[in-house]
């Protein structure tokens, strides 16, 4: 395949988010990426200066895509951080290899930082300070990385969860039950129903805010 005379970083990207999808995060290397271009790994090192940089532009390819544009004030806070986190989701589960990349660079992607501005003043909105932006954010983001992985690498319906439903139900009784009731819960239903319970406790902490010191955070 004839090589372009210049390659677009999103070009770039785009090659290596097939690398991924197709081989796993393992499977990306200069040589694969040049190999999906039809080019010489030599001269791949023309565009990117390594492998690091080409994952930051997978990061930038896959979130790029997520609409930061902020509900309207009209939504209540709880749904408006609903929505946002449901973006995110989508984006990120679309191609599920490149979460721990999310991780890796999430404070390099503009995507990711115009995401968590928006969540940010949402919460801010909502009356939450301080250190309570910190934590809810922070818990926000664990969230939407740790449920994509649970839902497309280890899901209810998975072979793990299948053998803990069979554990003897003497010696881990509630192991074994939740691990049945598990296999009926919809990845959309489990999904929901964590963030549901996230969102309460902030909830929660906003109903109990008075008084609290200039952290945001209640005396301990």
């Amino acid at each position: 395949m004839p090589r372009p005379r210049s390659l677009t970083h999103a070009q770039l990207a785009s090659a290596a988010l097939a690398v991924i999808d197709r081989d796993g995060l393992a499977g990306l290397s200069m040589r694969a990426v040049a190999k999906e271009l039809g080019m010489s790994t030599m001269a791949l090192y023309r565009y990117v200066d390594d492998r690091d940089q080409l994952e930051q532009l997978v990061v930038e390819l896959v979130l790029g895509e997520v609409d930061t544009e902020p509900p309207g004030p009209e939504v209540p806070w709880r749904g408006r951080v609903e929505i946002m986190v449901g973006r995110l989701r989508d984006s990120v589960g679309a191609h599920p290899e490149i979460v721990p990349l999310t991780l890796t660079h999430r404070h390099r992607s503009p995507a990711v930082l115009r995401w968590s501005e928006v969540v940010l003043t949402i919460l801010a909105d909502a009356g939450l300070r301080g250190g309570q932006q910190v934590i809810a954010l922070r818990g926000l983001l664990g969230y939407v990385i740790g449920a994509v992985q649970l839902e497309h690498l280890g899901s209810l319906s998975a072979p793990g969860t299948v053998a803990i439903s069979a554990l003897p139900p003497d010696r881990f009784p509630q192991l074994s039950a939740t691990a049945q009731r598990a296999r009926r819960i919809g990845a959309d239903q489990e999904f929901s129903g964590g963030l549901d319970m996230l969102l309460r406790g902030m909830a929660e902490m906003l109903a109990d805010g008075a008084g609290l010191p200039p952290d945001g955070l209640p005396d301990r």
